[in-house]
């Protein structure tokens, strides 16, 4: 079966990854190497020099397109930032919250509960943009670095509540369908995987990160972080009563998002639209009042600037992505139908060749899952290869003679975990951006623990089945 399904393309997909990886470790730029790799994949699909320099250019405007929605919302959130933190908003927003994070302990654990929460009804792409924007000053002041901020917003919400999906329940719904069991059989099975994940993931991740503060390595690392600390010298509205109107009016605006989303069952690019429209709407209405007769000029101004943060941010990952987009079926779609008709996908054709090599019993059967899950997320959505995972965790289970339903939530867990935005570098750009850190620094902060999280969570997987 391996050898009708693998090809070279997929060896050479295989040993990129692998490159790409070391390269990461020895904290070398990756981009030349998504780049010829990219280049070498259409050369060994098509063989063709000239399909395969025209497949890298097409594979940089397919991610384009891909991260677009999320360059927007991004660009957006910081022009609204930026006018909010010059007309002294900001400050107003975030004063209730003074008295409760107090230090830089609570600061982690309050904004990455509420960034779970949010996530859990909304799906982290909007929930970032609503906590980054409100908790990001405050935790800072508190004594929490941005990038402190950045891993807990990630961790909780593109980790815990991702991983879990437990309102929306896109994620088990996909891997319950692979495993053809019932929904609520993977959501039972995963609340003890979920809570371990949970747990040690962000407890490690919260150790970690307190050795770095205390030895300095954080400070300054966040262009945003520069700006927050000097905004209180900047409030261009200076009636303080109308600074919290507006404050209390955003957040109310915010909240009634909220309700929609919950009530009209938004999510994903739905939800972060109508995130992004009343941003666009805070933004033309402060911008009046702040700068009045030149508020026509500055709202273009801090759009300009807000577009040029993301680009700025997202150029640098869009070769990544395209790499990386390769992985799942883009590659038909930009060199033409180049793997075999069976295939799902470069990253799950190789998943399920590894789940072929290996005799099973139950340390076996869950580790493999583990790391097919953790492959099949190589692809950097999180989601592409889950269903996959259900049906080789089906498969297994057939061979221990039970035990699916648990084998099916560690490998959507591992899958969402590594893909869905804490590991991959490109997915990991939202949070990223929101706290003005690096997309890199912060993957590579989040490796250890959520590596550490998942080989307890195996442990715990196996003890169960």
């Amino acid at each position: 079966m391996i050898s009708l399904i693998l090809t070279p393309i997929h060896y050479i997909y295989l040993a990129f990854i692998i490159i790409i990886i070391i390269a990461m470790a020895k904290k070398k730029d990756i981009t030349l190497i998504c780049i010829l790799g990219i280049f070498i994949l259409g050369l060994a699909g098509t063989g063709s020099i000239s399909k395969s320099t025209m497949g890298v250019f097409n594979s940089f405007v397919y991610a384009t397109k891909e991260l677009m929605p999320t360059i927007f919302i991004i660009s957006i959130i910081t022009a609204m930032s930026k006018t909010l933190i010059a007309s002294g908003i900001n400050d107003e927003i975030v004063s209730p919250f003074k008295g409760v994070i107090k230090n830089y302990w609570v600061a982690y654990w309050v904004i990455g509960l509420v960034m779970m929460v949010l996530s859990w009804f909304f799906w982290p792409s909007p929930a970032v943009a609503l906590v980054g924007a409100l908790f990001l000053p405050i935790a800072i002041k508190a004594g929490l670095p941005a990038m402190g901020v950045a891993i807990s917003m990630n961790l909780f919400g593109h980790g815990i509540a991702l991983s879990s999906d437990y309102i929306i329940q896109a994620a088990p719904k996909l891997t319950a369908g692979g495993a053809g069991i019932p929904i609520a059989s993977v959501i039972s099975a995963s609340i003890p995987l979920v809570i371990t994940m949970g747990i040690v993931t962000t407890t490690a991740a919260f150790y970690f990160l307190r050795k770095d503060i205390k030895l300095g390595s954080l400070l300054s690392n966040s262009k945003i972080e520069e700006t927050n600390n000097d905004s209180s010298d900047t409030m261009l509205i200076s009636s303080k009563k109308l600074r919290r109107i507006l404050a209390l009016l955003i957040l109310i605006l915010f909240t009634l998002d909220i309700y929609i989303m919950y009530t009209a069952k938004l999510q994903g690019g739905d939800a972060t639209a109508l995130i992004g429209g009343t941003a666009i709407f805070i933004l033309s209405l402060v911008s009046i009042l702040t700068y009045k007769w030149r508020s026509l000029d500055k709202i273009t101004d801090n759009l300009v600037k807000g577009l040029q943060f993301g680009f700025k941010i997202f150029g640098i990952v869009i070769p990544i992505a395209a790499f990386f987009y390769l992985g799942d079926s883009a590659i038909n779609d930009i060199f033409g139908k180049i793997l075999p008709q069976n295939s799902n996908g470069i990253v799950n054709d190789l998943g399920v060749a590894l789940s072929s090599l290996v005799p099973m019993n139950s340390a076996v059967a869950a580790s493999t899952v583990t790391v097919v899950g953790a492959i099949t997320g190589l692809d950097g959505s999180g989601f592409s290869g889950i269903s996959l995972v259900g049906s080789i965790s089906k498969i297994f289970s057939a061979a221990l003679g039970g035990g699916v339903a648990t084998l099916t939530a560690l490998g959507q867990i591992a899958g969402i975990w590594v893909g869905g935005g804490t590991i991959i570098p490109w997915a990991v750009i939202p949070v990223a951006a929101i706290c003005g850190v690096d997309a890199f620094e912060l993957a590579k902060k989040n490796i250890k623990p959520v590596a550490i999280g998942l080989v307890v969570t195996t442990l715990v997987a196996i003890f169960i089945l």
